[in-house]
């Protein structure tokens, strides 16, 4: 996904990307003072997502193009709230958007571990028999207050309210990673494509090498023209020096190389997180796309 919106004019001619610095023309953050001209510069407010997902907009309206989407746990900056909507920056990989305010809760205990499944409910007790309070998603961070010896583990207790409970075989501790980013993107093979989705219930191209990558404990950007410039490390030769396991880019798409000249993305072509023949991709898009401008070869 490459989502570049309007770049801004700094105000010594400097080209700020808005997704990733919060300033309108009216309210701006902080730490842009020197750097931008608005009505009024604010101090961010720390918060973090409540809810399994939260859909980020590019503006604060139900209509508005999903820029994003922000996981249970995540750690947010909040710049405004009014009218049902907050104007936030995600910590994680530093996108900024609008999303509703009622996915926000206060900052409660630092994460000790992450969801390492697909996709993993929340329970308001230790019962798999009980109605599941919520969904939660591969790499959103928790605080597990207690390991239980039936399975179970607690998470601590937030300002709203007790934390529940998650199958403790779910989760891994904060620092654990899965090297096999392949392995990990494969997991999410079938899920359905969603333009700003970052979860197995919906994913762009970007989101899925973002995910994957992040197991693996990586930090990566979020959108594909993002990823194409800084994920990891140049590999000079372009696609003919790529090997399995690096990130093949083009305008507006990234793709993960996979042994047999396959590649592994989620695209508009199948709806889906699919593996194809490199060729096959290319013969389908070189008109329209052109081929891969860079080749990425992520770095631990």
């Amino acid at each position: 996904m490459t989502n570049p919106g309007a770049a801004g004019q700094g105000a010594a001619g400097e080209r700020l990307d808005p997704r990733l610095h919060a300033f309108r023309p009216d309210l701006a953050d902080a730490a842009l003072q020197s750097r931008v001209e608005a009505g009024r510069f604010v101090e961010p407010v720390p918060a973090r997502i409540a809810t399994g997902t939260a859909s980020v907009r590019e503006q604060p309206r139900t209509d508005a193009r999903q820029a994003t989407e922000l996981l249970f746990g995540e750690a947010v900056e909040v710049f405004e709230r009014g009218d049902g909507w907050a104007w936030v920056r995600n910590r994680t990989d530093g996108y900024v958007g609008y999303l509703r305010e009622t996915a926000l809760g206060l900052p409660a205990a630092e994460p000790t571990h992450r969801v390492a499944a697909l996709r993993s409910y929340l329970f308001d007790g230790p019962d798999l028999k009980l109605a599941p309070r919520d969904l939660l998603h591969l790499t959103s961070p928790v605080a597990v207050a207690e390991t239980r010896e039936d399975g179970w583990s607690r998470l601590a207790d937030t300002p709203e309210g007790p934390g529940g409970y998650v199958w403790t075989r779910h989760l891994a501790p904060l620092q654990a990673t899965a090297h096999d980013w392949i392995a990990t993107a494969r997991r999410f093979l079938g899920a359905p494509y969603a333009w700003g989705g970052r979860s197995s219930i919906g994913l762009d191209c970007s989101a899925l090498v973002q995910l994957a990558l992040a197991r693996a404990g990586m930090a990566v950007p979020r959108d594909s023209d993002m990823q194409a410039a800084g994920l990891g490390e140049a590999v000079e030769g372009g696609i003919e020096a790529a090997r399995p396991g690096d990130v093949l880019c083009w305008p507006g798409h990234v793709a993960f190389l996979v042994g047999g000249a396959r590649i592994l993305h989620a695209n508009g072509f199948h709806m889906a997180v699919a593996e194809e023949k490199l060729a096959d991709f290319r013969a389908r898009t070189l008109e329209k796309v052109g081929d891969v401008k860079a080749v990425r070869r992520p770095v631990a």
